[in-house]
């Protein structure tokens, strides 16, 4: 059950929409066009504006229809209304096009665009942001698992073409169809990880740890907080991590449920050291400076990793969608300064349920 936003667009010579006589005719055609598919709809209330004209329309005090014209040539129909679930749609696709054909005709429009429902307030929800803010929408159809730890909200959605979805706070972290994502993040087929020791920090959706184990490495230890994120990708998307988060602990592996930075401390005055370390946790901040909690946190695992590296061994890490040059760039940065001297090198895929292209890091000391 959820809210349902219809939106149209028309522009239009601004000398017509400047023009209050000229408004006036506008809105008589929009008027009456909506008619023909809301056969009761009055109008409850109008104005003219300082920019225009603007107008509240209903049908049976359930749909609502506002309009406004702007004198700068735009003008712009918004359909509202509640649709129960299982129920059709109020405006078909037929019907949204044909509005849109017939008004962008009447009213001598150089362009016009309609978007299907915006569906709002759900009690699941379909849409989420790509790094640089742009809105998704997914085809998901279903909640599987919903609970909140002491660290984030957990949910496990269902998309009809990206399988089940891990999302964390929000935000889209892996799902069923993302394999490219984890091999990118390891460099398959580029680093030779057999009888290398390798501590992954996160991870607790399993998937790196276990396609890095199909790679025979000596030992991998992987450092996670959050329990019940473990709990839910064991049972809901064991299609990526098979049946490591069930075990645990095997003759080349070992899962610590713990903070990584405090993990990692133990290893530095242990002199423990690792081949590979990765970075599968927060990603690269979108913000204008390095600055706040997550910076901070970002900084010190960088710090704490190259601790715990043997001299040539590797940071691997995922950074942030490519369009999100400002962040990177501070994230690089942040690795300039580090000391000793690091040098890097990227690589990027197209990942499935972020919908967008992804970056990632490799770091060793230079």
């Amino acid at each position: 059950m959820a809210a349902q936003t219809v939106l149209f667009d028309f522009t239009l010579d601004a000398v017509k929409t400047s023009d209050p006589k000229e408004r006036q005719e506008i809105a008589k055609v929009l008027r009456h066009e909506l008619e023909h598919i809301f056969p009761q709809i009055s109008v409850e209330y109008q104005m003219d504006i300082v920019d225009g004209y603007f107008a509240v329309l209903a049908e049976n005090k359930e749909t609502i229809v506002t309009v406004r014209i702007f004198g700068q040539g735009l003008v712009t129909i918004n359909v509202e209304y509640y649709l129960e679930d299982g129920k059709e749609q109020l405006m078909s696709f037929d019907t949204m096009r044909a509005l849109e054909l017939i008004l962008q005709q009447k009213l001598n429009s150089d362009n016009s665009k309609y978007l299907p429902p915006i569906k709002r307030g759900g009690y699941i929800d379909i849409y989420m942001t790509t790094s640089d803010e742009r809105i998704i929408e997914y085809d998901i159809d279903s909640l599987v698992y919903e609970a909140r730890s002491p660290f984030q909200k957990i949910q496990i959605l269902h998309s009809k073409t990206l399988g089940n979805m891990l999302i964390l706070d929000e935000l889209q972290n892996i799902a069923e169809s993302d394999l490219i994502y984890t091999e990118t993040l390891m460099g398959r087929g580029i680093e030779n990880y057999e009888g290398k020791e390798i501590c992954i920090l996160g991870g607790g959706d399993g998937a790196l740890l276990y396609e890095l184990l199909k790679e025979k490495p000596k030992f991998v230890v992987m450092l996670e907080i959050d329990e019940l994120v473990m709990q839910a990708c064991n049972k809901y998307l064991n299609s990526i991590c098979g049946d490591v988060l069930e075990k645990r602990k095997g003759d080349n592996y070992e899962i610590v449920v713990g903070d990584c930075v405090e993990y990692m401390k133990k290893f530095i005055a242990e002199g423990r050291k690792f081949d590979y370390v990765f970075g599968d946790l927060t990603d690269i901040p979108i913000s204008g400076a390095p600055i706040g909690e997550c910076w901070d946190f970002i900084r010190t695992i960088l710090e704490h990793s190259f601790k715990i590296l043997k001299p040539d061994g590797k940071y691997l890490t995922h950074g942030n969608g490519t369009s999100c040059l400002e962040s990177l760039e501070l994230f690089e940065e942040q690795l300039g300064l580090l000391k000793p001297k690091v040098k890097f090198t990227t690589s990027k895929a197209f990942v499935p349920s972020f919908m967008e292209e992804w970056l990632f890091y490799q770091v060793c000391l230079a």
